[in-house]
């Protein structure tokens, strides 16, 4: 099992998808075990890889490699480092989680859970793939799944959503396809292979050019401004397992992009464009965070924090320091783990009042104790309180950054005013203040519920207390990156 141990956690989900499949209507009792359990073999199988993951080795560990189309030089190339590995647990994490919050879906469950676990397999080997023409195989695998699960299963603009989510990402993603080519055409030997691009001296101008290509493709995922209008449609519109998972996994797909292909393969470019990466990083902390302010949807507020919380991981590439980078590593592990509890806390309360209007609420502290509870903490870690990991990830990307700049450590720090005004007025208005009579009868958050947000304060709150586990993973190979590329070393 150890020899194809990332192929298993690539394509089990394929098994649990066909046995669903097969599977006649009368058994559509069982599509949301057989999902859930698949999911559990998953994390299982990514559990057996932490036991033989050495996080003190910079190079890529548990390879697979097997030629796949000759005339090409095209590889099925597998392998795992400091850098994508806990993006698979995270990975695991979620989608285990969210498969127990899709119990709520009650309709055309078959196709639902197929696209579900069709989806988990393109996001796995998204962070596993090692040569670029997998890896695109992969980043389009994930644009099928996600449009129908938002298309079909979404709220009432769903088809306008589910269209402009792949308009956008699909665009990015042949102008990417444009700058692999580049780069395929202008190595020697032609190849895909990254650890073979990564040794190539391609041209100052040829960087340039293959980075930008590379950065729209990248930066429609993240999404960073100005290309983000597609998110807050697509996380209102989304069922929640689905925001759930496109919050805590799809969004740091984008910020992989940078770390994994853009800067080791392309450093002097990467160089070039901290300026703007820094800029761009700025405007989304801000902006994102105004437009958070002034939502009243539940929802499209959590979203637009996303926008915001995603700009301090684009502002810690930019540093180019240790600092800034393993506070963006930091941060999208933690946005992932609090943003994706966020979105199951807005899924609890909407399945029960049917609306996300903050202002319809009032008073719920009394009426919902546990879900109060969750809903403040989890808050208060976004906003970054010190001993939670919100705190952690920011405060390493502002000492980053302000080592590169003060000005722009300056707009995010403004950023995580804004985050405090903005969350903040959300649990007054919801929780806090003369009780609503029409929400009188609600429930509070049950058993199902609480299981799927518990594992993900402890380590939201592990991670606060002691960061250094978690760091200790990727510091030496974010430490072998910048020295590779140039970047400011401890």
């Amino acid at each position: 099992m150890a020899s194809h141990l990332l192929s298993l956690i690539i394509f089990s989900p394929l098994v649990g998808a066909v046995i669903i499949l097969l599977l006649p209507k009368a058994q559509e009792s069982l599509y949301k075990w057989i999902s859930l359990a698949n999911m559990v073999v998953v994390s299982a199988l990514t559990f057996a890889a932490f036991l033989q993951f050495d996080p003190n080795q910079t190079g890529f560990q548990l390879v697979e490699k097997t030629l796949w189309i000759p005339q090409l030089n095209v590889y099925y190339l597998l392998g795992t480092d400091g850098i994508s590995f806990p993006m698979v647990v995270l990975t695991a994490l979620i989608s285990t989680l969210a498969s127990i919050g899709s119990f709520s879906i009650k309709k055309r469950e078959k196709e639902y859970y197929c696209l579900y676990l069709f989806l988990v397999t393109g996001m796995m080997g998204t962070f596993l793939a090692l040569d670029m023409i997998l890896f695109y195989v992969f980043w389009e695998v994930v644009l099928v799944p996600m449009y129908f699960l938002i298309g079909i299963w979404g709220g009432p603009r769903k088809e306008y959503a589910a269209m402009k989510f792949f308009l956008y990402t699909f665009a990015g993603s042949l102008l990417m396809l444009v700058g692999i080519l580049g780069m395929y055409f202008n190595s020697a030997p032609h190849t895909f292979n990254i650890m073979e691009l990564v040794a190539q001296d391609f041209s100052f101008g040829f960087q340039k050019i293959v980075f930008l290509a590379l950065f729209v493709g990248f930066a429609v995922k993240v999404p960073t401004f100005p290309f983000h209008t597609w998110l807050p449609d697509a996380h209102v519109e989304a069922p929640t397992p689905i925001s759930v998972i496109l919050a805590g996994v799809l969004l740091k797909m984008g910020t992989y992009g940078f770390f994994r292909f853009s800067f080791p393969i392309l450093p002097e470019a990467a160089n070039w464009f901290r300026p703007y990466l820094a800029v761009l990083a700025a405007i989304g902390i801000v902006y994102g965070g105004f437009i958070a302010l002034a939502q009243t949807d539940f929802k499209k507020m959590v979203a637009y924090s996303s926008i915001s919380h995603m700009g301090f991981v684009l502002l810690g590439l930019a540093a180019f320091s240790t600092n800034g980078f393993n506070g963006a590593m930091l941060q999208m592990f933690s946005h992932g783990v609090i943003t994706g509890a966020l979105f199951l806390l807005v899924g609890v309360i909407y399945d029960r009042a049917h609306t996300r209007d903050m202002n319809a609420f009032g008073g719920l502290n009394a009426q919902l104790p546990v879900y109060s509870g969750f809903l403040v903490f989890f808050s208060l870690a976004s906003l970054g309180l010190p001993g939670l990991s919100g705190f952690v990830s920011e405060f390493l990307v502002l000492l980053g950054s302000y080592e590169y700049s003060k000005l722009y450590t300056a707009f995010a720090c403004m950023g995580i005013l804004l985050a405090a005004c903005y969350l903040l007025f959300m649990v007054r208005r919801v929780l806090l203040g003369p009780a609503n009579p029409k929400w009188e009868s609600l429930p509070d958050i049950n058993m199902r519920e609480v299981v799927t947000v518990v594992p993900l304060l402890i380590i939201t709150l592990g991670i606060g207390i002691y960061p250094r586990y978690l760091l200790s993973f990727f510091i030496p190979t974010l430490q072998d990156l910048l020295a590779s590329i140039g970047g400011t070393l401890m």
